[in-house]
């Protein structure tokens, strides 16, 4: 032990005082109560000083028990002690004791209230900190440099800009702003905060600034987008560091200017004499990703080996990130087995991902997703889009059900993910407990999923639902919003509807795209407003300058055709400065066929082979089209030349799903184990809806057969037999929704309608250009409600 101090009496109050605070800072905790023992066995009276003294060396040392005790036996107690305590208190984060001290307080200086405000920060309870520096103003207690650097790292976490004007305005006032601290405090809360013209202020009118402070305000300047600015000030620094050249190729980087990243980076190398830490390489390697250089990449690479640059995690997940995203996936997935931490970053994690998509191989992306330590919200969201991307909808489904169960929180991106699933399997079920998750996360206010939502309601046929969602997102609707809603609208034969929304949203000065314009124009073609499609494609040409796509021309084409402007058609796909793709020539072929136009049927046959010889859709329309007139030979001429070339048929499908079963149908389909149920049924139904006034559309048959035949073959469509499936296996009034991988016929349309009537029930069918719905919204006569009467009878054996 030291000699004591000449000037203190052995064993005095002062002694062993000054032995405490020496014993303190050589970090000593036991010899505290080898002290506090000694003073004891000498029967020394202990004054307030000393025990004040002892109890700082238990607070200080982490026995914070031993100086609550000390406290509970002090006689008298000063600001000093009670602050002591305080301080110990909110030092070991227990905050609920260090408030109760506060409050029992009889009386609080600067420093209470400091140790209070530091405590909050330290807690991430910024607000609260703010709170209580206010009350300290209220209770007129005097500032200190520690207070105010303390609330203004409070501001600059929350990013308040407003209190850290008020606090900027005491700093005037209370005579703080010589003190370098403030100052510094000052510029990072304007600078977090997001006024760099305040920054820039303080930063000028600062007498001494060091390079921390140069840094600071190009970083600020980087962040806000200023970078001439930045660039300016770098320019004007006597003296850098790394961190210096960090901050601009790093702003650089996140403004994604990633050729100005290369280019400062190779002067950093030429003209400084610092070399590139962690934070100037994963900048760099980022820029190379995102350019996709990978022979610079692998320099890098190289050089950091040969230099035995020792990887950070950063720099590793870097590497990964831009090996994945340059097209080598091998290397990142070797880099990623070599890895020290087992770890690897969202980032990298999503660039392989994508990188295995490319190659059209997944599974090594699940392996590495499972052996993620921890997975984020956007780990999760990366596998699910991985698996929608690469047409794995199940999979999608599955792991999203497992997210909800044992990950975080789906986010927007989430959910926008899954429901476009449910939109492709056109699955209702799914697609309303997903709407149930985005109402319990929270997450159905976002635009993204309320757009989601509104595609999943209306391709899982539900347009009605599809409205609501659109209707209660009143005051925060985009572009895209608009497009969902008229192009459900225009698929759902609503072309009036439609065009009505699109005449709104010009109105509302809401800018429409391309895709709006392909929903508005295909609306007008569903109903025949030929002269309104014309006018808006005029519109997007001239007024919105939208250059018209390969589907503009298609939807005008369309458009001509079904409303049997033929020769319109026809020279309008002349003037076009692009020939017409596949749909293109099918939307004039099948137009030709319905307008039995046999001429320019096989011009558009012939061009529409020409693009896809195999396309058997181009072969049977030109046949319908002689069938249509009655040239039978000629039809069958073009069946042989099909039949010889190989080229197949698509084979009509149709499906529901019943219980999370998907039940598939083709014509005449006799494999379905309930084939006998089925057929009898749709037999009753086509009694039934013919003594009803239905008469089959035979001519929807082109072949030369017999009437009863084509009767029988008409009968006997997926549509109608998925249908009679449908009715004996769902309760009544339940709505059948039919999926078709063909057009409907025009027998099975009409046959629908009275289907619909016949079983009072909604019917929705889906084929490849639209939705038909069927509900009978008439009063039926008496005639037909006793029919109706008598069919249920039949159906449920009461006859």
């Amino acid at each position: 032990m030291k000699a004591p101090n000449p000037s203190f009496n052995a064993f005095s109050s002062e002694f062993y005082a000054y032995h405490l605070q020496t014993r303190l800072k050589l970090r000593d905790p036991f010899a505290g109560k080898s002290i506090h023992a000694q003073i004891i066995k000498s029967g020394i009276y202990m004054s307030v000083f000393l025990m004040n003294n002892l109890m700082n060396f238990y607070a200080k040392s982490r026995s914070v028990s031993d100086a609550h005790r000390l406290f509970d036996e002090m006689p008298v107690r000063t600001t000093f002690s009670w602050n002591t305590i305080l301080t110990a208190y909110a030092k070991r984060g227990r905050f609920d004791e260090a408030l109760q001290i506060f409050q029992e307080m009889p009386e609080r200086d600067s420093v209470s209230w400091t140790v209070m405000i530091v405590g909050y920060n330290q807690m991430g309870r910024f607000s609260s900190a703010m709170r209580m520096f206010v009350k300290m103003i209220s209770d007129k207690v005097p500032i200190t440099q520690f207070t105010v650097t303390n609330i203004l790292a409070s501001c600059a976490a929350v990013e308040s800009l407003d209190v850290g004007r008020k606090v900027h305005s005491f700093v005037v006032k209370s005579g703080l702003s010589g003190y370098v601290s403030v100052v510094n405090s000052l510029l990072n809360m304007y600078a977090k905060s997001g006024d760099p013209t305040m920054a820039m202020v303080v930063f000028d009118r600062m007498r001494s600034k060091d390079i921390s402070i140069w840094n600071s305000m190009i970083s600020l300047h980087m962040r806000s987008g200023r970078i001439g600015l930045a660039l300016s000030l770098f320019e004007k620094m006597t003296e850098r560091d790394v961190v210096t050249w960090n901050v601009i190729i790093t702003g650089y980087n996140q403004h994604r200017l990633d050729s100005e990243v290369l280019a400062f980076f190779s002067n950093m190398l030429k003209a400084s004499p610092f070399k590139p830490d962690k934070f100037t390489l994963a900048s760099v390697l980022s820029a190379c990703a995102n350019l996709e250089k990978l022979e610079l990449g692998k320099q890098i690479h190289t050089r950091m080996i040969r230099n035995a640059f020792e990887i950070s995690t950063a720099v590793e997940n870097a590497l990964i990130t831009m090996y994945a995203k340059c097209g080598g996936v091998e290397i990142a997935k070797r880099i990623l087995k070599q890895s020290k931490t087992s770890d690897v970053n969202v980032i990298a994690f999503t660039a392989l991902l994508d990188g295995y998509i490319k190659v059209g191989d997944i599974k090594p992306a699940r392996k590495i997703f499972d052996s993620l330590k921890y997975r984020d919200v956007i780990a999760w969201t990366a596998m699910i889009v991985g698996y929608v991307q690469n047409g794995l909808n199940n999979d999608a489904l599955d792991l999203f059900r497992l997210m909800v169960r044992e990950g975080p929180k789906p986010n927007n991106y989430t959910l926008s993910a899954v429901l476009s699933v449910s939109s492709t399997l056109a699955s209702l079920d799914h697609g309303k407990q997903i709407h149930s998750s985005a109402i319990r996360s929270g997450e159905v206010s976002s635009v993204s999923v309320s757009n989601a939502l509104i595609t999943m309601y209306s391709k899982s046929g539900s347009i009605s639902a599809a409205k609501k969602v659109f209707n209660l997102m009143r005051w925060k609707r985009d572009t895209v919003t608009w497009t969902s809603m008229i192009i459900s609208l225009a698929q759902h034969g609503l072309g009036e509807e439609s065009v009505e929304l699109f005449e709104t949203m010009l109105a509302l000065g809401i800018k429409p795209d391309h895709i709006t314009y392909v929903g508005v124009l295909s609306a007008c073609t569903h109903v025949g407003l030929v002269d309104q499609g014309r006018s808006y494609y005029n519109l997007m040409r001239n007024v919105h300058k939208i250059e018209p796509t390969l589907s503009h021309y298609s939807c005008m084409i369309d458009l001509f055709g079904r409303a049997g402007l033929l020769q319109e058609a026809f020279d309008f796909i002349k003037s076009m400065p692009i020939e017409p793709d596949v749909v293109g020539w099918g939307s004039l072929l099948s137009a030709c066929r319905v307008h039995k136009n046999v001429d320019l049927a096989k011009v558009a046959a012939e061009r529409l082979l020409a693009i896809e010889p195999e396309n058997s859709g181009a072969y049977l329309a030109l046949a319908n089209a002689y069938s249509a007139c009655g040239k039978w030979e000629d039809a069958a001429r073009i069946r042989k030349s099909m039949k010889d070339r190989g080229v197949k048929k698509d084979q009509g499908f149709s499906w529901l799903q019943i219980r999370n079963t998907v039940h598939v149908f083709g014509v005449e389909d006799g494999l379905h184990p309930q084939k006998d149920d089925i057929y009898k049924m749709m037999e009753k139904i086509w009694k039934e809806i013919k003594k009803m006034g239905f008469i089959p559309d035979t001519q929807s048959v082109l072949h030369d057969l017999e009437d009863e035949v084509k009767e029988q073959i008409l009968r006997h469509h997926s549509e109608k037999i998925a249908i009679a499936f449908g009715l004996i296996s769902t309760p009544e009034n339940t709505t059948l929704r039919i999926m078709k991988n063909l057009r409907v016929c025009n027998d099975c349309h009409s046959a629908i309608k009275f289907i619909s009537r016949l079983v009072g029930r909604e019917i929705i069918v889906r084929d490849t250009t639209r939705f038909h719905h069927f509900k009978d919204g008439h009063p039926l006569s008496k005639e037909q409600t006793d029919c109706l009467q008598m069919f249920f009878c039949c159906i449920h054996g009461k006859a």
